[in-house]
């Protein structure tokens, strides 16, 4: 008597599978998560990295009612996001790694050179760099504008020299995160003028600036 097969058992998606579907879903309609959740009609921070793990460090996943708001403002079926589950739907757009702005301060997740590192970043299709260590950083708030203002995505690379009057962005030793413009840097200090009027120049000790990289791109 032939023996029945016995059916595999079925594959649970992950909360980072979901999670790196929408990033891939705003990708695709050349959105940040936050503009996605916008046009969505939803809480501008309802996509965010920081919504995705509470404050206890337990998982927290997309409720059915803002995915399904999601697919219908870009024009996607259930079956496009599971299609960007899958190991294809990372190859859909050239994408760089992407996190908030206030994330740049994690250790965690952009080392001491300046380079991300771990597995908190989503994804983000912006023009592609001849470099590994590439990443953007989505403005929240206000606090800059007019140069950047909420929901901007601006686009780092470590590896590109900095010139004077280039904009860049610094992290200091003590894990603040700023963005300026260069006006001077020397083997002792690093000086960066604001990008908003309202802000004083900021001289910087140079062994207190842990990275400072190059900003080269802007989706505004």
């Amino acid at each position: 008597m032939a023996m029945a097969k016995q059916a595999k058992p079925a594959r649970l998606l992950t909360h980072e599978q979901i999670w790196a579907a929408l990033d891939r879903l705003a990708a695709r309609a050349e959105l940040s998560p936050s503009a996605l959740a916008r046009r969505a009609g939803l809480d501008p921070t309802t996509f965010n990295k920081s919504k995705r793990i509470t404050a206890e460090g337990r998982e927290r996943w997309p409720s059915t009612e803002s995915v399904a708001k999601a697919l219908a403002a870009t024009g996607n079926s259930i079956d496009n996001l599971v299609q960007l589950i899958g190991d294809g739907g990372q190859k859909a757009v050239p994408s760089v790694p992407f996190i908030a702005l206030a994330q740049a301060a994690d250790r965690s997740l952009i080392d001491d050179r300046g380079q991300p590192t771990g597995k908190g970043w989503g994804e983000v299709a912006l023009p592609a760099l001849d470099e590994d260590h590439a990443f953007a950083l989505e403005i929240s708030g206000d606090a800059l504008s007019p140069a950047y203002r909420d929901g901007d995505v601006i686009l780092v690379s470590p590896s590109t020299a900095i010139r004077r009057g280039d904009r860049v962005v610094a992290r200091t030793t003590a894990g603040e995160v700023m963005i300026g413009e260069l006006k001077r840097r020397t083997a002792k200090t690093v000086e960066l003028q604001p990008v908003t009027a309202a802000q004083p120049d900021r001289t910087l000790a140079a062994a207190d600036v842990e990275w400072v990289a190059r900003i080269v791109w802007v989706r505004q």
